[in-house]
């Protein structure tokens, strides 16, 4: 190895390092904070805790009301990822191998939806949620999140399934397999990776969310966790070793669905990068 070379991996690694402290040290923050003191996180907010407390993360532990917010949050993750691959693989197998007239301009249609913000949507969305009765409920998160996530999941399935062999449908539909079953039987099995890398990307979105439930959710027998969060935060003081404690057991859920489908995530954004 040249030396030209050996300096470009060093300036890498080095590069690789810095970017990854940006992410890892908040993240270590957080971890930390819920041992230490509120006087301790002002005054040593990155340093180790003086000394180990897991009094905050016993007792965000021992609370059943955490318990609850964690079901609500998976619940209407899980709903929304459902939802989401169902009815996005469904119009993107519609798209990618069958023609009518109109479908490009459909397509385009459903991918405006990519640049509308969701909090634009927002008032008319409370509104119409209110009208149909669904304020306060599981539905009132999962079925705008639903909505707003298929413009995205419908481009990525359309890629993928736009590079599946075609002579394999041919075959299929010599056979007597008609499109419905061949999306079943055959389009969906070879998808896994595609339906990792959306289902991560909505479940993620969805856990984190933290405008839409405060919108359209109103009992604390319904919050998700970024809301469940709030009960930390008083007018005057804010029990921030808790609040961290608390955060810290909200992610691991999302960090430990994200590690397991990352290979998966790769493949599936890398699969319909070329033809083969």
């Amino acid at each position: 190895m040249t030396s030209g070379h050996l300096t470009r991996n060093i300036l890498r690694v080095a590069f690789l390092c810095i970017v990854a402290s940006f992410v890892l040290a908040p993240m270590l923050a957080t971890i930390l904070g819920g041992f230490k003191t509120n006087a301790e996180i002002r005054t040593n907010a990155l340093g180790l805790p003086a000394m180990w407390n897991t009094e905050f993360y016993g007792q965000i532990i021992s609370d059943p009301a955490f318990w609850r917010y964690l079901r609500n949050s998976l619940i209407i993750s899980v709903g929304s990822v459902v939802l989401t691959l169902i009815v996005g693989a469904a119009a993107a197998y519609v798209f990618a191998q069958i023609r009518f007239f109109g479908s490009r301009m459909l397509f385009s249609y459903i991918l405006l939806g990519l640049m509308f913000p969701f909090a634009t949507a927002i008032l008319p969305l409370f509104i119409k949620v209110r009208d149909i009765g669904l304020l306060d409920t599981w539905w009132a998160v999962i079925l705008p999140q639903t909505a707003f996530s298929l413009s995205l999941a419908i481009l990525l399935f359309r890629t993928f399934f736009s590079q599946l062999p075609k002579e394999l449908f041919e075959a299929a539909y010599i056979d007597g397999c008609g499109y419905v079953r061949f999306f079943w039987r055959f389009t969906l099995p070879l998808s896994a990776p595609i339906l990792a890398t959306v289902g991560v990307f909505v479940f993620v979105q969805s856990w984190n969310n933290f405008l839409l439930p405060l919108v359209v959710l109103n009992s604390r027998e319904v919050f998700t966790w970024p809301l469940g969060m709030m009960q930390f935060r008083g007018e005057y003081v804010t029990q921030w070793n808790l609040t961290l404690a608390f955060v810290t057991l909200t992610i691991v859920p999302a960090i430990v669905f994200f590690l397991a489908a990352q290979k998966y995530i790769v493949a599936g954004l890398t699969g319909g990068a070329v033809k083969g």
